[in-house]
């Protein structure tokens, strides 16, 4: 599942996700179990201001449409759950848009990325090298 909007000056979720979906899903990956939309509500106004019942409907629905939540009929309500963990979302994100890049930008954001390693953390350069040898071993 990609997602079609990158926001570059938001942080974590909130690249992915509008403020409200952000802390729906941050909810729904926090949360072992599935939650009906009423459920989430209450997490939602023990965290900050209330949230519109039809609000959280909506935003939780368009997830569902997004393809990031799961909805599963029981009794009179809905339960949500997300498709896939937190961490193997972020990992699916990361590399489409790595790909994205690289397909745009070439060498150029290969070039980018690994001056920027050496910025973020230099240990970063040493695991890039073994993966390196590593795909080179195997082909």
């Amino acid at each position: 599942m990609k997602m079609q909007n990158f926001k570059y000056e938001g942080s974590g979720l909130n690249r992915f996700f509008g403020p409200l979906e952000a802390k729906i899903m941050e909810i729904l990956w926090n949360n072992a179990e599935e939650m009906t939309i009423k459920d989430v509500q209450q997490k939602l106004d023990k965290e900050a201001k209330a949230n519109n019942f039809n609000t959280v409907m909506t935003v939780m629905n368009r997830l569902v449409d997004k393809g990031v939540l799961q909805k599963k009929a029981v009794a009179r309500s809905s339960q949500y759950k997300p498709v896939v963990t937190r961490e193997a979302f972020m990992e699916t994100q990361s590399k489409e848009l790595t790909l994205d890049l690289i397909e745009e930008f070439g060498s150029l954001a290969v070039t980018h990325m690994v001056d920027a390693l050496d910025k973020v953390d230099p240990g970063l350069l040493d695991q890039l090298e073994q993966k390196i040898k590593e795909m080179k071993k195997d082909r």
